[in-house]
């Protein structure tokens, strides 16, 4: 377990409080009277902090700070609350999610308990909605309906039946269609099952409308691509629901040209409140990996320059497999289903030929860019994990941290040679979604069963082994508020409890400092910022966030309860509950 100290902050002589940097460079915003969880190498607990500029130029005291302070600096009381770093998401969907939160109908509980619910909903939509114009949803999940079950055509059809509709459930990774939806997509009995892929049949070999991984693009495919405005309009919104969350970076995974080009736009225009490491899209054939390379490879060396620390080329994603609410990702052994069922001769599939990934993460790593694969499944995260393995022997390449997205339920040898990447190569780190065991645990639990659940996030077991890992939300797949994080790495609880209300156990569960620190520090290494944000130190970006109760001394479950009453980044506070107007 990770050892850390406390110590009173009147005892506190920290290295980051320099006399001579106080002289030098003075604060004009101070945050006194606190509990500064710095998350530095020491987990110290500060009183204070002086900003100047963008910039941490003295943590300590209330006094220490004081004396750093310049003429007619800004103060700020809090009154004993507490301050932490920036909260970090290592894998948010921000791009899409943001504009889907503004233009897709949410379906997520507790919008929606039942299919009937779902059916009412698209009922409303659909007669606001012109005739012949797509309607879309996300969110709803089979483990939260009350019939625990998946949305078929026929349960769409009578709410919707002139407007074609796709409803994609919170995964992302499989969806269901209605009638019009399947007839303007070509999928009759007759279609077979894409590569990589599956159409969920009756037992006439009539399509029910669930269309899982590559099926579901043959409708999805088929509705009009977002706008470039609607995009924009996401992000500038999404940036203000991260900051009020105490939020202030984030890992884009998957992106496109379009995306990044807007992103450097809203930049511009001063309104991108967050950091944004972005994945490039890797592609699935040697072909669309030669282009990448050709056209990314120059600018995406996050371990020689970051450039502004605002909208940074980080890497690319890939996939190795589908999903866990599917039951599509790549196991050894049949997927479970209902919690002590079994769904025979179903082990998931990878996501395209398995040599392929291999020769895709090979060149990837070969042309000296990061690279995070999707990886949900043990078969899959094996396949993964021993791909990096032999790129490093082959071609040692240290610092370029490659990463493994979810790494669900890693093998004992997985976590092995995730550790010895780690320790040797500075890669093979896990990029994991506490929040899973949580929001999709109703689902998950069912799906994964009673042996394998009790392996899903072995965070504790990662910490034995002296790995760390980034954490992320995945949203939309989870809610994005990093403190669900934080909670759900302690707590392991899923949300209803449908197969009891502790299928995940407590072995690998973590304390509150290592939760911390994944949201922190830890993702801040997978943003290859952890010089310049992360944590509370002098000469780190001021990218804060102030709490209302302080996540080291609070029962475990106040800490999915916190709120965030300030965030400050890059210096300047860019959300404010009200605390800062009060005056000291």
């Amino acid at each position: 377990m990770m050892r850390i100290a406390v110590a009173p902050v009147a005892a506190l002589t920290l290295a980051v409080v320099s006399a001579n940097a106080a002289a030098q460079t003075r604060a004009d915003l101070l945050l006194l009277n606190g509990r500064v969880l710095t998350v530095d190498s020491a987990d110290h607990v500060a009183q204070a902090v002086g900003i100047a500029g963008s910039r941490i130029v003295v943590v300590g005291t209330t006094a220490e700070v004081e004396r750093a302070a310049a003429p007619n600096a800004r103060r700020i009381d809090l009154a004993g609350r507490t301050v932490t770093p920036g909260l970090l998401d290592a894998h948010a969907h921000f791009s899409d999610g943001g504009a889907e939160r503004l233009y897709v109908l949410d379906l997520s509980y507790p919008n929606v308990k039942n299919i009937r619910d779902v059916a009412a909903a698209i009922h409303t939509k659909a007669a606001a909605t012109p005739k012949g114009t797509w309607i879309q949803g996300r969110g709803w999940d089979e483990g939260k309906l009350a019939e625990r079950r998946v949305i078929t055509a026929k349960d769409l059809d009578a709410a919707s039946p002139d407007n074609p509709v796709v409803l994609t459930q919170t995964t992302g990774h499989y969806a269901v269609a209605n009638s019009v939806a399947l007839r303007l997509a070509g999928i009759t009995k007759d279609t077979r099952d894409p590569p990589s892929g599956t159409i969920d049949r009756n037992p006439d070999g009539t399509p029910t409308g669930l269309l899982r991984e590559s099926a579901a693009e043959l409708v999805w495919s088929r509705v009009p691509p977002r706008s470039a405005s609607e995009t924009e309009a996401g992000i500038r919104d999404f940036a203000k629901s991260f900051n009020a969350a105490g939020m202030t970076g984030l890992k884009d995974p998957g992106i496109s040209k379009e995306a990044w080009d807007i992103y450097k736009k809203v930049e511009r225009d001063g309104a991108l409140t967050v950091r944004v490491f972005a994945l490039w899209s890797g592609g699935r054939s040697v072909a669309e990996a030669k282009q990448v390379i050709a056209q990314r490879a120059a600018m995406t060396k996050p371990y020689e320059s970051t450039g502004d620390d605002h909208v940074i080329a980080g890497g690319v994603k890939l996939y190795a497999d589908g999903s866990g609410g599917a039951r599509t990702a790549w196991l050894y052994d049949d997927w479970n289903k209902s919690y002590r069922g079994t769904d025979t001769g179903n082990r998931g599939y990878p996501a395209s030929n398995p040599d392929t990934i291999r020769m895709l993460i090979r060149m990837y790593h070969d042309a000296g860019m990061h690279v995070s694969v999707h990886s949900i499944g043990d078969r899959a995260i094996d396949w993964v994990v021993d791909t990096y393995d032999q790129a490093m022997r082959e071609n040692p390449k240290k610092g370029l941290r490659h990463g493994v997205i979810h790494s669900n339920i890693p093998t004992d040898h997985a976590i092995d040679v995730m550790a010895r990447l780690q320790h040797e190569f500075d890669a093979g780190y896990p990029e994991p979604s506490a929040t899973f065991t949580w929001w999709l645990g109703d689902t998950y639990a069912g799906n994964f069963g009673p042996t394998r659940s009790r392996r899903l996030n072995p965070f504790k077991t990662f910490r034995t082994k002296g790995m760390t890992w980034a954490n992320g939300s995945d949203f939309p797949v989870t809610p994005f508020a990093a403190q669900y994080g934080i909670w759900a790495a302690i707590a392991r609880e899923p949300l209803l409890g449908v197969y009891g209300k502790d299928p995940f156990g407590r072995a690998e569960s973590v304390d509150v400092h290592a939760a911390l620190h994944a949201v922190t520090i830890w993702a801040a290494r997978q943003m290859f910022l952890e010089k310049k944000v992360g944590s509370i130190e002098v000469g780190k970006y001021a990218d804060l966030a102030v709490w209302d109760r302080d996540f080291y001394s609070v029962p475990t479950a106040e800490i999915k309860e916190a709120k965030c009453l300030m965030t400050i980044f890059d210096g300047r506070v860019v959300f404010d509950s009200g605390m800062g107007s009060r005056p000291r």
